[in-house]
């Protein structure tokens, strides 16, 4: 095994350490404070409040420290506070916080749109605009669709997450909790099978095959090809459960589109920056999409989305039509140029091949011991395990819940996922040393001991 020696400045010891019960005083004295201050609806994986992040750990108000599963939701890739992107936030804001680009241009921007159209796919002639998130972003790669093609309609997929908005709360799939209650949705929204093997109804050999035929009917019979501007869809799917696509599908359908003059464009909001073990999961597929739209990880933790992608679609958007106040803020910019840098030459991306091939073969072992894993599955430093009834492939998301609460109250920081809240998701920073990775791994595997789930 190979060790990584990972250098992690003034931050927080690399160790895990839990040292008052889960959450602990402070934690749930904030607790108390935040139901008094913010609306019911608005809630947190975790029970505990944040002090102090960086490398691999996350340490609560009440001096616990955790081992990080979870990067911000693939926001901190390089790890929290990391010191490349401290180092340049702080030069940035000490000489200036925000002027707005569409008033007063800066430098920054530019920089990283340069970096962004160098590292997409594909050798054409691109053009990079900046955003706040990635739902904002979603929306405007849209909108670039739309005043290119001169069509109205969008097509996205089953399990798909694209974001809050209201446009993108009407592309993304899932009632609960992201579109009950918040009808009507924006029209000219359509919505095609994804091929999700380990649940498509015919057996996995069939999914690419039934799913892209159920894609033709939708585009030439049903919506009319003529009047799609773009498809959008995430190369491996995030909320919707670390779902990968069979190989050689994304091509089939970016082919698909290309043929019919559709913008294809590749969601990589939760997958970009290096999450796979590579700047971009598209290139797992030698794909070359349209437009690639990115966020989270894309600043280390700084609000940062953005659209790149061909000149001639970017540049059709009218003259004032695309921007906003905050859109590619300094401080976020000069965050972005410190992300590209530590990735580089901290070699973050072979490093998420090796996180994520040893969390494949510990997650797979653990699943040859308990019936209750129906797959593993996932790309570089982006794995997940979905959960089932034992005997079946009934989705179990009680059992996620209660791995969850173990893994937190022995010190593990971890998220959930997919359709039916059945899918324990990992995300640990590339920062992550083997020994806490081993650790983290290692309380997993207590955890689903100690569920009693039956063996195979």
């Amino acid at each position: 095994m190979t060790t990584v020696q990972v250098s992690h400045g003034a931050q927080p010891d690399q160790v895990r350490h839990i040292r008052t019960e889960i959450p602990g005083p402070r934690s749930r004295a904030l607790a108390q404070r935040r139901e008094a201050a913010l609306p019911a609806g608005l809630v947190s994986g975790a029970q505990v409040y944040v002090q102090a992040a960086g490398g691999g750990v996350v340490v609560d108000a009440d001096g616990n420290s955790f081992i990080d599963f979870g990067s911000g939701i693939a926001v901190t890739t390089v790890g929290n506070a990391a010191p490349r992107v401290v180092e340049r936030v702080t030069e940035q804001v000490r000489a200036y916080t925000h002027t707005c680009f569409l008033a007063t241009p800066y430098e920054p921007y530019i920089a990283v749109a340069e970096e962004l159209n160098a590292l997409t796919p594909g050798e054409h002639e691109k053009r990079t605009a900046l955003f706040n998130t990635g739902s904002e972003a979603i929306e405007n790669a849209v909108k670039y669709a739309r005043a290119f093609t001169g069509r109205p309609a969008v097509v996205t997929f089953d399990h798909a997450f694209h974001g809050r908005t209201l446009l993108t709360m009407s592309m993304t799939a899932k009632n609960r909790p992201y579109r009950r209650a918040f009808g009507p949705f924006a029209p000219e929204v359509y919505r095609a099978p994804l091929p999700y093997p380990y649940r498509w109804p015919s057996g996995p050999a069939n999914a690419a095959d039934e799913a892209f035929a159920h894609l033709e009917l939708l585009v030439d019979s049903q919506v009319g090809a003529e009047a799609v501007a773009c498809l959008i869809i995430e190369p491996i799917q995030g909320e919707g459960g670390f779902i990968v696509p069979p190989a050689g599908f994304l091509r089939r359908v970016a082919d698909f589109c290309r043929e019919r003059g559709i913008v294809f464009v590749a969601d990589e909001v939760q997958t970009g920056i290096g999450r796979t073990g590579a700047w971009f999961a598209s290139e797992h597929e030698d794909l070359v999409p349209d437009l690639v739209v990115t966020a989270k990880g894309l600043a280390g933790g700084m609000p940062l989305g953005a659209v790149t992608g061909r000149a001639e679609i970017m540049d059709a958007a009218p003259t004032g039509g695309i921007g906003g106040t905050y859109s590619g803020n300094p401080a976020a910019c000069a965050a972005a140029i410190a992300v590209f840098d530590t990735i580089r030459q901290d070699g973050l991306l072979e490093r998420a091949r090796v996180i994520g091939a040893r969390m494949m073969d510990e997650l797979s072992d653990i699943a040859r011991g308990h019936a209750a894993v129906g797959e593993v599955r996932g790309r570089g430093a982006m794995v997940a395990v979905e959960l089932v009834h034992p005997g079946t492939n009934s989705p179990d998301p009680a059992a996620v819940s209660g791995l969850v609460r173990y893994c937190e109250k022995h010190g593990l920081l971890t998220l959930t996922a997919g359709t039916y809240g059945n899918v324990l998701r990992f995300l640990p920073p590339l920062t992550i040393s083997d020994d806490l990775l081993a650790e983290g791994l290692g309380i997993l595997r207590a955890g689903f001991a100690e569920g009693a789930y039956p063996s195979p």
